[in-house]
């Protein structure tokens, strides 16, 4: 593809993987369709997605399958008691192609730049002697492992800990439940299981997919795990961040509940309207995909 055009690589992208490429993003959107996980315009953006980072290196694959499979189950988690606590819940969590994009955009991006300069193929990461490879497969792990991140610690966090009132991110004062940028202490422990998740779905296919010999010449891979987890943690808490300084949380005394535009029934909470919901997921996820590289280097370097 891109790679074998520049560089002249005769080697041709094996049917097998075509056909993964093609088929399993069909089936995984059509499965998001029935159990209503995403609307039509979000299955037809997730084909896009699912295409690029399958056919481009299947541990990106793995990591997007667990990120929307583990964020499809956790989302429709306690839906009733969800739907009480906000007021623009929509049944399954259904997502359309904005989501979809928001999501899992930068991630595709990262995997496009992963084709044209390593091609179609899973690479040890290994930032002394494959640093571009290594610094671009990272970043598709960080940015998934951040969206992964932020749903656990949303959708879990605010079902376990509805007892207790979220803080705040930048003044830590007490705010009402559903604030941009309020965080409670068990939702940031469900982002670093989100993210560990993606990471350990990148681990296990890299170690399977590749080569003991390529392995065994190369450093080791399992900081790949503490990437995962770090990257969830620190992708929701950027989240957070951009939601309570950029994103509006007013709320509204006759809906007893929080909005996100201002108005003359609306008590002002927190941020600017500046960003809505989907501006702060696609700009956090970009953040993760672009600082991973870096926390991954220092991580392989201790361990090498």
């Amino acid at each position: 593809m891109f790679y074998s055009y520049v560089h002249n690589d005769t080697v041709p992208v094996s049917p097998v993987r075509w056909m993964i490429a093609i088929v399993a993003p069909v089936v995984i959107a059509t499965w998001g369709l029935k159990r209503k996980s995403l609307d039509r315009s979000g299955a037809i953006a997730g084909l896009v997605v699912g295409f690029i980072l399958t056919i481009s290196n299947l541990c990106f694959f793995s990591s997007l399958l667990t990120f929307f499979v583990m964020g499809s189950k956790v989302t429709k988690f306690k839906a009733e008691q969800k739907k009480k606590m906000e007021h623009n819940y929509k049944e399954g969590g259904q997502r359309n192609w904005v989501q979809v994009l928001c999501n899992g955009g930068m991630a595709a991006i990262f995997g496009l730049q992963y084709m044209f300069h390593v091609g179609c193929r899973e690479v040890v990461i290994d930032f002394s002697h494959h640093y571009s490879p290594s610094w671009l497969a990272v970043s598709v792990l960080g940015s998934l492992a951040c969206c992964c991140g932020d749903t656990f610690s949303s959708e879990l966090g605010a079902v376990f800990s509805k007892n207790t009132e979220p803080r705040l991110i930048t003044t830590f004062r007490k705010v009402p439940r559903g604030t941009n940028g309020g965080i409670t202490l068990i939702g940031s422990l469900f982002s670093m299981v989100g993210g560990g998740l993606v990471g350990l779905a990148y681990y296990i296919t890299q170690i399977f997919l590749l080569r003991e010999s390529f392995l065994d010449r190369g450093p080791p891979q399992w900081p790949l795990l503490i990437v995962g987890l770090l990257m969830g943690i620190i992708g929701s808490t950027v989240d957070s961040l951009l939601g309570a300084t950029f994103q509006y949380s007013g709320f509204h005394r006759k809906r007893n509940c929080v909005v996100e535009h201002s108005g003359s029934d609306v008590d002002y909470i927190s941020g600017m309207e500046l960003l809505d919901n989907h501006s702060v997921n696609l700009l956090s996820s970009l953040i993760s995909a672009l600082i991973s590289p870096k926390i991954a280097f220092e991580l392989w370097r201790l361990c090498s």
